[in-house]
C-alpha cells in the first residue's frame, strides 16, 4: 500500500483542482519551475553543493525538446524524454568536472561551464540564437490526448510534475539520500566511513540535473518556446532565490519559494515596476536572508514544531 503523507495528499489535490481556480497557464509555470527549483534543491540542500549552472540543464531540456518536436516531428512524450536524458548527460560531463571541487570553487567552475553552454546555444544554427525556437507545436501524447487543450495540458505538466516530486521525496529518504546528507553535514567522515564522497556528488548531480531538464522540457511545450532565457546566467541566480526563500533543504520549500517568485514577477512585471522588477527580487533576496533564513517553509516549520510539539 502507498505511504502517502497528508501534506503530499493536500498537494495532489490542490494542483487537481488549481486550473478551475487560476489560469491554467500561470499554474503550469508555477509547476515547471517548482520542480526546476527542487532539482536544485537537491544539490543545494541535501549535498550542500551550490551550483550556478544550473540554467544550462534547464535550456538545454528545453532546446533538445523543441527542435525534436518541431524539426523531427518526433511526438511531446519523447520529445521530453529525450530533453531530460540530453539533460542528464550534460549533468554527467558538468559533474564529473566540477565535484572535485568544493566550495566557491565547484560554484564557479559550475557557473563557467554553463556559459559555455550559453554561448554553443547562442551560436548554434538550430536554436535560432537571440530569436530562440519559436511555434513549437505541442503535438498529441501518446497519440491521442491533445495537448493544444489547456486542461490536457495542464494535467500533463501536473503529471510530470508529480513524477519528479516523487523520485526528489524518493531520492531523500533513501539509503543513497542518507548518504548525501551525511556529505553535507560531515565530509570528512563520510570519507572516513568508506563512502567514495565525489561518486555520490557526481550521481547526485546527474539526478538533478536530469529533473532540471525535464523541468526545461515541459516549460518549452507549455509556452511553445525555446529562449536563451532559460540557458541566462540570470536563471541560475533565480532558481537559487527561490530555494532560499521557500526554504532550502525542505521537500517543499523551493515550490514555495517558486510559486512566490512566480507570482510576484507576473503581477509586477506590466505595472509601473516592471522595469524594477530585479531591483525589487534583490530586496526580497536580502530581506529573507537577514529576516528568515530557513525561508517560508523552514520557519514555518519551526513555528510548529515549536508551538505544537
Amino acid at each position: 500500500m502507498l505511504n502517502i503523507s497528508k501534506s503530499t495528499l493536500i498537494l495532489v489535490v490542490l494542483g487537481l483542482i488549481a486550473p478551475y481556480v487560476l489560469y491554467p497557464v500561470f499554474v503550469m509555470k508555477i509547476l515547471c519551475f517548482g520542480l526546476f527549483a527542487m532539482a536544485f534543491n537537491l544539490l543545494l540542500g541535501y549535498v550542500g553543493l551550490l551550483s550556478f549552472g544550473h540554467a544550462a540543464f534547464l535550456g538545454t531540456g528545453g532546446y533538445v525538446t523543441g527542435y525534436l518536436v518541431m524539426e523531427t516531428g518526433l511526438s511531446p512524450e519523447l520529445g521530453i524524454l529525450f530533453g531530460t536524458i540530453a539533460a542528464g548527460l550534460l549533468g554527467a560531463v558538468f559533474g564529473k568536472l566540477a565535484v572535485k571541487r568544493e566550495g566557491i570553487y565547484f560554484a564557479m567552475v559550475t557557473l563557467a561551464l554553463a556559459q559555455l553552454a550559453f554561448f554553443f546555444f547562442l551560436q548554434a544554427p538550430f536554436t535560432g540564437g537571440e530569436d530562440g525556437m519559436q511555434g513549437i507545436p505541442r503535438g498529441t501524447l501518446f497519440g491521442f490526448i491533445d495537448l493544444n487543450d489547456s486542461l490536457n495540458m495542464y494535467y500533463t505538466v501536473l503529471a510530470v510534475f508529480l513524477f519528479g516530486f516523487w523520485l526528489i521525496k524518493r531520492t531523500i529518504h533513501s539509503p543513497f539520500g542518507q548518504v548525501l546528507k551525511a556529505i553535507r553535514e560531515n565530509e570528512p567522515r563520510a570519507l572516513s566511513l568508506g563512502y567514495n564522497v565525489n561518486d555520490y556528488k557526481w550521481v547526485a548531480f546527474i539526478i538533478s540535473a536530469s529533473l532540471a531538464g525535464l523541468a526545461g522540457s515541459t516549460k518549452t511545450l507549455v509556452f511553445q518556446l525555446a529562449s536563451l532565457t532559460d540557458a541566462h546566467w540570470h536563471m541560475s541566480g533565480e532558481v537559487v532565490l527561490m530555494t532560499l526563500l521557500g526554504g532550502m533543504g525542505t521537500l517543499f520549500g523551493p515550490l514555495v519559494g517558486a510559486a512566490s517568485v512566480v507570482t510576484i514577477q507576473n503581477y509586477l512585471s506590466g505595472g509601473e515596476l516592471g522595469n524594477y522588477i530585479h531591483i525589487i527580487m534583490g530586496v526580497i533576496f536580502v530581506v529573507c536572508v537577514l529576516a528568515f533564513r530557513s525561508g517560508i517553509v523552514g520557519e514555518f516549520q519551526k513555528f510548529m514544531k515549536k508551538n505544537f510539539n
